[in-house]
């Protein structure tokens, strides 16, 4: 009786195990939006913290001082740490789902 419950043990342990794989794939693979300045800068970046897109309003542009530039600069970088954010959110909103029903001993987080 032993034997056949550490198999299902292993059976359950194996399929987590895939399951987690398959999370992890769809994280690195979503697609998230940071934005910052209302709306004047966005930066799409994937679960691998991979910029694919920035978009800067062409308003941006105009008559550019160094000061402006600055500025540029530091809306296009909270928009990359909104999307940074995004990602870390909608990582933990998943595993939290798939690590629901487990009895994990406390601090014990997945993956390993």
């Amino acid at each position: 009786m032993m034997k056949g419950g550490m198999a299902g043990l292993m059976k359950q342990a194996q399929q987590m195990q895939e399951k987690m794989a398959k999370m992890q794939e769809e994280l690195a693979n979503a697609e998230v939006t940071g934005v910052a300045g209302g709306g004047v800068v966005s930066v799409v970046m994937t679960g691998r913290h991979d910029v694919k897109r920035v978009t800067i309003d062409p308003t941006m542009f105009e008559g550019l001082s160094e000061d402006d530039r600055e500025m540029l600069e530091a809306v296009l970088a909270a928009a990359v740490n909104d999307a940074v954010r995004k990602i870390e959110a909608n990582s933990q909103d998943k595993m939290s789902g798939m690590t629901a029903g487990m009895q994990l001993p406390p601090g014990m987080k997945l993956p390993f």
